[in-house]
């Protein structure tokens, strides 16, 4: 019985974030990989048993390293980077290496010595790509698959395509939910075929889907929805917009999107908020992690709209990849302003948001 390759993929990526060795099969060569963030002395030296480990970081990361003077880093990203481990970088120095939160604890790293990837492309491409589909920091060890015993191994091409480019949803449940501030709320339940994490949508009121639905997209974050952070502005936003749309004789909605940190996932987020406090804004947290500025997928979002009929919003954002990423797939859209006033912890990262990422602030 063959196994299909996506259901493979998938379970590379469990494996993985459950810091497992997996292989990834390419072309002209395979690898298999372990992540550098889980890796501990027993399951680095399951994997060396042939031959010593590389790192396999993402070009981000080799620029902070200053390594993309050498000529074997210098590819531009999102290629990965081969960092070679001598002798004396053991596993606390290579997880420096990796984890840029641990860059003040430990600032002179090297010299290192990387090398092209050459046949090793397309799984060194996949093993970053697994890494961030399964919420772990974007840096693995690596060493030739042959004669290593790995938990699952699947093809790099199947890996690379398990963010699809047009996400498919469908409609889980629904239920009335009153919420204090809405209490004409129903609760829409999605299910997004790739296995993803289940997202939401709140229809308050009774929408005319034929004319613009005032609608937010927002995404998930813990430490400001819940927790009620002043580290950002999320949570007022969200309270902000469902007290809006409450109040709007149309009504709306609103998308509650599993899309926490911008897509990097809550503890990337936080490992990003630790760098914040060692002086970087949120760009380059992020990147710095290895991440994009925003990892975001808003096909999610246009599936579950037209899940829902909608096909033109007016959408409370100040964020024009919103707008964008609507408009991409046929959606008419119309923004309307949606900011909060600032307080002394999240002064810094509005400004950043406004004057690095373009936010209508």
């Amino acid at each position: 019985m063959s196994i299909a390759p996506a259901f493979l993929a998938e379970a590379a990526s469990d494996a993985l974030r459950r810091g497992r060795a997996v292989g990834l099969i390419g072309r002209v060569s395979s690898l298999a990989v372990l992540s550098a963030e889980l890796a501990d002395a027993d399951t680095l030296a399951a994997l060396e048993t042939q031959s010593r480990a590389g790192l396999i970081i993402t070009a981000r990361r080799a620029a902070v390293l200053n390594l993309a003077n050498q000529i074997a880093a210098a590819a531009p990203d999102p290629e990965p980077v081969w960092v070679d481990r001598p002798d004396w970088l053991d596993l606390a120095g290579s997880r420096a290496v990796a984890d840029p939160v641990l860059d003040l604890a430990t600032p002179f790293k090297g010299p290192f010595r990387t090398r092209t990837l050459g046949g090793d492309t397309a799984p060194a491409r996949a093993a970053i790509a697994l890494a961030k589909h399964a919420g772990l920091i974007p840096a693995v060890y690596a060493v030739p698959l042959a004669g290593v015993d790995v938990a699952v191994a699947c093809s790099s091409e199947a890996v690379l395509a398990l963010t699809p480019a047009v996400a498919r949803v469908r409609i889980s449940s629904r239920a009335r939910l009153p919420l204090a501030s809405a209490e004409a709320c129903d609760v829409v339940a999605f299910r997004p075929d790739d296995g993803g994490p289940e997202h939401l949508a709140l229809v308050i009121g009774d929408p005319n889907v034929t004319q613009p639905v005032l609608a937010r997209l927002h995404s998930s974050c813990l430490t400001g929805d819940v927790l009620g952070s002043l580290k950002c502005d999320c949570g007022p936003q969200l309270h902000t917009a469902l007290a809006a749309i409450a109040a709007n004789p149309g009504g709306g909605i609103l998308l509650y999107l599993q899309q926490e940190g911008r897509g990097i996932g809550l503890l990337n987020k936080l490992r990003a908020y630790a760098l914040q406090d060692q002086g970087w804004d949120t760009v380059d947290a992020n990147t710095r992690l290895g991440f994009e500025a925003d990892e975001r997928d808003f096909s999610l979002a246009a599936a579950m709209f037209m899940a829902l009929g909608v096909n033109n919003v007016a959408l409370m954002t100040n964020n024009p990849l919103k707008v964008a990423g609507l408009a991409a797939h046929g959606f008419t859209v119309a923004r309307v302003a949606h900011d909060m006033p600032p307080n002394p912890h999240n002064a810094a990262y509005l400004a950043t948001k406004r004057d690095r990422q373009g936010h209508l602030l």
